[in-house]
């Protein structure tokens, strides 16, 4: 070789050189993705988002190394609207998927009749699974889906293994104790279910080490039957003896805040403690209980089954020695059940029987699944990235179920789909440390009365620290400062009359732009045989 022709190749491979390193970079196994999708679990049932009864080490170890996010929601307060935006990264009301499957039934204590729904999620979406898929990503589902029976299961829908295989409604079929009666889920006596889904999720993530997977780990704990697993509900039961007394009550009763002019003898009632507001059932004007206190020794097992089994999960990635390459989200699909689950208004809940009907509390958050106050949709969210993303770091920026898509996409270094997440955004800029998204606002549509505690249907904006709510039997709304006021007790609606004009009309603007399906008149309405007012008066 000449010296002209060693020069020669010397000056190319200087010019190749930046673009050899690239290639380097993007011929690298693409991150694994886990995302930990829990059911039911309430903002505050972390340690690291201010529970103390619950222990959740390794939430909590995620969370100092990733980003904490104190301001995440789910796009509904009830589990199947969720996750199919969570798979889409469209709102609910684009969907029309706005309540759970197959939604509850009408009653005539109804003023309106529940708005049309799906009942699977449409074929023409293109999920998370399917884009990730189409880039070579294997991609598995263990536990819960709930956005369609057979032929729309999770296979349909861009998901090569789903365990259990003949199950795709949103609890478990028997409960958290074996026999657990799912298929491709063994058990023996004294197995409990979380802890089986994830021996079966384990099994996965080793026979893809070599290959880039997306593992959705959808448990469906926290979510009832209150079943919490032996040893732990002893653990929990001890906890509990050692607890100083609680001074303040134990359940509060929260009322429909769409009723119009409650009567003074109802209010007497409420206050004097009149028998017809005792117990724990659907009380006139539609009021329910409201769990105060976290001290369910049978839902602290549950919570710390699951945190256990995401330290497994992450105990394998560093046994495989993927862990750096592989990138973590843990979120919810709703607030916690603090309010009962009356899917039928005539039942009556025993004193006895509390633990198997609430499971936690939200406070100092107001509300429960199955309502647009905070304690309904505000969930806890971690965002691990590993080498890319801040890590112990807290962000406070309003972000929703629908930009968990876009987000994924991007940090696989993919190209984004608009027209498929197009209700979703980017969270990269804020896991790398920014501190704000370019959004005015984020939405929410539930045209249906909800199974915890029957209030109005309504709608929801939050813009800014601001939040509206507007209901639609009575045209009600509330205005609450979020910052301020997290606890939503301080209504500035009627002091800030041009504030509540403005995200009103963009709440209605937004519900044609996504052409939000509304609800009919209720024909039977007014037939309701139970009034317990009238029964006060009387």
């Amino acid at each position: 070789m000449n010296r002209y022709t060693t020069l020669k190749m010397m000056a190319l491979l200087a010019l190749l050189t930046p673009c050899s390193i690239v290639a380097a970079e993007t011929s690298m196994t693409p991150p694994n993705i886990v995302l930990f999708f829990v059911d039911d679990l309430g903002w505050k049932d972390v340690g690291c988002y201010g529970s103390s009864f619950y222990d959740t080490p390794n939430i909590d170890a995620l969370a100092k190394d990733g980003v904490r996010f104190t301001d995440a929601y789910a796009t509904c307060h009830v589990c199947s609207p969720s996750r199919a935006s969570l798979l889409t990264g469209k709102y609910p009301a684009r969907l029309d998927m706005t309540d759970w499957l197959p939604g509850r039934q009408d009653f005539p204590f109804q003023q309106f009749l529940s708005a049309d729904i799906h009942q699977w999620l449409p074929s023409e979406e293109v999920t998370l699974a399917e884009a990730l898929k189409s880039h070579g990503y294997h991609t598995a589902i263990f536990g819960k889906w709930h956005l369609g029976e057979e032929p729309n299961g999770p296979i349909s829908q861009g998901f090569d293994v789903r365990i259990p295989n003949d199950w795709n409604k949103g609890w478990p079929r028997k409960g958290y104790h074996a026999p657990f009666q799912l298929g491709g889920v063994e058990g023996k006596d004294g197995d409990y279910l979380t802890d089986k889904l994830t021996d079966e999720a384990l099994k996965y993530i080793e026979s893809k080490e070599d290959e880039p997977f997306f593992l959705y780990m959808s448990h469906f704990t926290v979510h009832d039957p209150i079943q919490g697993r032996a040893d732990l509900v002893t653990k929990y039961e001890a906890k509990k003896t050692a607890l100083p007394p609680i001074l303040e009550a134990d359940y509060v009763l929260e009322e429909n805040p769409d009723v119009k002019n409650r009567s003074s003898v109802e209010e007497l009632a409420i206050m004097s403690g009149e028998e017809a507001f005792r117990g724990y059932r659907d009380f006139s004007n539609r009021m329910v209980k409201i769990k105060q206190h976290q001290d369910n020794v049978q839902f602290a097992g549950m919570v710390e089954s699951m945190d256990e089994s995401l330290g497994r999960i992450r105990a394998k990635l560093d046994e495989l020695e993927i862990a750096e390459n592989t990138i973590i989200v843990f979120f919810s699909d709703n607030g916690g059940m603090s309010g009962a689950n009356f899917g039928n208004p005539k039942r009556i809940v025993s004193s006895n029987r509390l633990d198997t009907a609430f499971s936690t509390s939200n406070t100092p958050l107001r509300g429960a699944k199955g309502w647009l106050y905070e304690g309904g949709i505000r969930v806890p969210l971690i965002v691990h990235w590993p080498e890319n993303g801040d890590k112990g770091t807290v962000c406070d920026v309003p972000v929703i179920g629908t930009d968990i898509f876009p987000t994924l996409l991007e940090m696989a270094g993919l190209d984004l789909r608009p027209a498929q997440h197009t209700d979703g955004a980017s969270l990269v800029p804020l896991v790398k440390g920014e501190n704000s998204l370019t959004r005015d606002a984020i939405y929410w549509h539930f045209p249906h009365y909800s199974n915890h505690g029957y209030q109005s249907p309504g709608g929801a904006i939050r813009s800014g620290d601001y939040k509206l709510l507007e209901y639609f039997e009575n045209n009600t709304v509330q205005l609450f400062n979020l910052r301020e006021d997290i606890g939503e007790r301080t209504d500035l609606s009627s002091t800030r009359p041009q504030l509540v004009d403005e995200l009103r009309d963009k709440l209605h603007k937004w519900r044609e732009d996504v052409g939000a399906n509304m609800m009919p008149p209720n024909p039977d309405y007014g037939l309701r045989k139970i009034d317990v007012i009238q029964s006060i008066v009387n």
